[in-house]
């Protein structure tokens, strides 16, 4: 029996295994670095061992700290959730060895899927079907395009799409690269590109006695930079031939690697529903909760059961309903995926029944309101850059998939997010596209969309333009409610009645200039001759525009105000009537668009380069961001090195223009590259950059 558990992991999968244990009334330890001392992964855990230091490799990746303090703290079993460690064959034996209860397959298994292509020959001896390797240096005709993987680890790091011979050198280059920094092997390998794939996972769970389940299939197929964004199960479509096919050939992969305990067997689906295995992954996965909201069982605690050496039942209970996934990461699609880190302030999801199980006791998330929260942060918790993105996973049930998604997308346009940038609003609108609704989804399908899944329609603008109103007319009341004189007098009294309160705010993408005058008459506001003011106070509105009724929640932090309605939720900068001036910058410098580590320097002062040409790379929340080129012309300073650590805004390097006449180039050159034009190598640089298709730089989060 497993008395004290070893969670050797932090964030929201810490925090998932211990409400588990909580529940079986297991004890659980918590690990956390130096900037992870507070988490609430820490303070949810019966005890707590400090791993000093701040690095990765000083912390969660270093293997005698872990197993130390797993023996420190008394514990008898680990737990390696998912990411960091959790499918290091190496770990688990130091587990073992130290006489711990490992929670996971045997490290052989893990040894033998760690490597892809020893995983691809041993599923292709078991018939399971597999894509044959395609050797870089001799590629067939027509074999275009292949796709660049690293033969260790996972999470799109060291992936590449290619579909030119000329650029298969570069990409297997940057390839190898990125997979030695993430995983410490460079090895990569090419197989052939399936486009409009789906990506097809069955969740399998095996136990010491020879039974194995498959718990249904989940489709992973929204993704970006390689990475999942939206989960759901069932997968929308298949027959159920195609179906059966898949759990059989998830059980023989089970079987033919003696797997034991939670694991996933991942397969890319073509469009005419042939299907080849990608790769098993050793490990309890992200999306798990849609499987466990499906079926009604608890994941982690058959886990811990397995390792404990109990049997399994027979056969998995079958599945009820459909459920959908989406993760919430604090990243800005709209500017390539650029992380966002910063101070969560609120994190509020109405309507939410569960977190962290599908319903109390362990049941399927059945009845009216079947929505879970799986978070990683709590309110006011710091996001930094150190770790991967992703702030919380929220999980609708529902007994048909539309319902289920339209469940999750209003209470995702409903939630209350205040602080860093997400991708909730891409989210929203992803769930409610025709083609996700129709069942038409591939990897490709935020690539395609991407344009239109970060654009505001004409009703966000409107409703951006109300929400501006609300917020300069809460700000005039909470500043007449604390003034000592002002407070008294009644509501609309101004010393120059004929010049209008004056308020400007910035949205993502829009400056709002708000003029309104209140009189005994009531609103007057320049841009809204329409709209009438109800109720006012300083956190609520009631503003009744073309005839409707609708209250404004408005909440301050600092500069950035927070308003929340019917019409959706809206992030406003409060900007100063009278700015302070910027301090100079050189001409043609570029600024760092985020706090990161420089991960890699492709410039050296004296290249010529073009705009858009990579210049160098920044690494923050687990992804690497490429800084190009704002202009055509020299590179005259490079002001970083490899290894780096830089803040917000700091200088990087500065390129001359080759018109020197011409205007100074935007600052913050940090673009996205399929939209800058590909490098042209000049005779100064040797180390010409990837096409634009595929040098978007895959990153590694808790998934890996």
């Amino acid at each position: 029996m497993i008395s004290t558990l070893l969670v050797a992991n932090r964030g929201e999968i810490a925090r998932r295994i211990t409400h588990t244990c909580r529940r079986l009334g297991v004890s659980t330890v918590a690990v956390h670095a130096d900037p992870d001392a507070d988490a609430a992964h820490v303070a949810e855990a019966d005890a707590a061992v400090r791993l000093p230091g701040t690095a990765l490799a000083d912390t969660y990746l270093r293997v005698d700290a872990l197993v130390g303090a797993a023996l420190t703290a008394g514990a008898d079993a680990v737990h390696p959730g998912y990411g960091f460690l959790a499918e290091n064959a190496e770990f688990a034996r130091a587990v073992i060895d130290a006489g711990l209860i490992w929670v996971g397959p045997a490290p052989d298994t893990m040894t033998a899927m760690a490597a892809k292509t020893e995983a691809k020959r041993i599923m292709a001896e078991a018939g399971v079907p597999v894509l044959d390797a395609v050797d870089p240096a001799a590629v067939p005709e027509g074999s275009w395009p292949l796709l660049v993987k690293a033969v260790a680890g996972g999470g799109g790091r060291g992936m590449r799409v290619v579909r030119t011979p000329d650029a298969l050198p570069d990409a297997l280059a940057a390839a190898g690269a990125e997979a030695e920094a993430a995983f410490g092997d460079p090895r990569v390998f090419c197989e052939p590109y399936v486009e409009r794939a789906r990506h097809v996972e069955v969740q399998i769970l095996a136990d010491t006695h020879g039974t194995v389940w498959a718990l249904g299939e989940r489709d992973c197929s929204l993704q970006r930079r390689h990475q999942k964004v939206l989960e759901e199960t069932p997968a929308p479509g298949l027959s159920d031939e195609v179906r059966r096919r898949l759990h059989r050939a998830a059980v023989t992969a089970a079987r033919a690697t003696d797997y034991t305990g939670a694991g996933t067997v991942e397969f890319l689906l073509a469009p005419d529903g042939r299907f080849s295995f990608l790769e098993m992954n050793t490990r309890l996965q992200v999306e798990h909760p849609v499987t466990e909201c499906v079926t009604g069982v608890d994941l982690v605690e058959l886990q811990l059961l397995v390792a404990e050496g109990h049997a399994l039942p027979p056969a998995p209970p079958a599945p009820r309903g459909c459920a959908v996934e989406v993760r919430l990461y604090a990243e800005d699609p709209a500017r390539d995926w650029r992380p966002s880190p910063g101070v969560l302030h609120r994190l509020d999801v109405p309507g939410v029944t569960a977190r962290f199980a599908c319903a109390p006791g362990g049941t399927a998330a059945a009845g009216p309101d079947g929505l879970r929260l799986d978070a990683g942060v709590t309110d006011g918790e710091t996001v930094g850059v150190s770790y991967d993105p992703l702030l919380a996973k929220v999980i609708a049930w529902a007994p048909t998939r539309d319902a289920a998604a339209r469940r999750l997308a209003h209470a995702l346009a409903r939630a209350r997010v205040h602080g860093p940038t997400t991708n909730r609003e891409l989210l929203v609108r992803a769930l409610r596209h025709p083609e996700f609704l129709a069942g038409r989804v591939d990897t490709g399908f935020l690539d395609r969309h991407h344009g239109t899944l970060t654009s505001r329609p004409a009703a966000e603008q409107e409703a951006e333009r109300l929400s501006a109103l609300a917020a300069a007319l809460a700000d005039a009341a909470a500043n007449r409610a604390a003034a000592p004189v002002l407070g008294t007098l009644p509501g609309g009294w101004r010393n120059v009645p004929s010049a209008p309160a004056h308020k400007r705010y910035r949205s993502a993408a829009t400056e709002h200039e708000v003029r309104y005058r209140l009189t005994r008459a009531g609103l007057a506001a320049e841009d809204h001759p329409s709209v009438r003011l109800l109720d006012l106070a300083p956190h609520r509105v009631v503003l009744e525009s073309a005839g409707v009724r609708r209250a404004f929640e408005v909440t301050v932090h600092g500069e950035q105000v927070y308003v929340e309605s019917s019409l959706g939720a809206v992030a406003l900068t409060a900007l100063p009537r009278f700015p302070d001036p910027e301090p100079p910058t050189t001409p043609g410098s570029l600024l760092a668009p985020m706090p990161g580590t420089v991960a890699r320097v492709a410039a050296a002062p004296g290249d010529r380069v073009t705009a858009g040409q990579p210049l160098l790379w920044l690494e923050a929340m687990k992804m690497q961001h490429q800084i190009n080129a704002p202009a055509t012309g020299t590179v005259t300073e490079v002001l970083v090195r490899t290894g780096q650590q830089v803040d917000l805004g700091a200088p990087l390097a500065v390129v001359t223009p080759r018109d020197t006449a011409a205007t100074p180039p935007p600052r913050g050159a940090a673009q996205d590259p399929a939209t800058t034009a590909p490098r042209v190598p000049s005779p100064g640089h040797d180390r010409p950059a990837p096409p634009a298709e595929h040098s978007r730089a895959a990153h590694q989060e808790a998934d890996t």
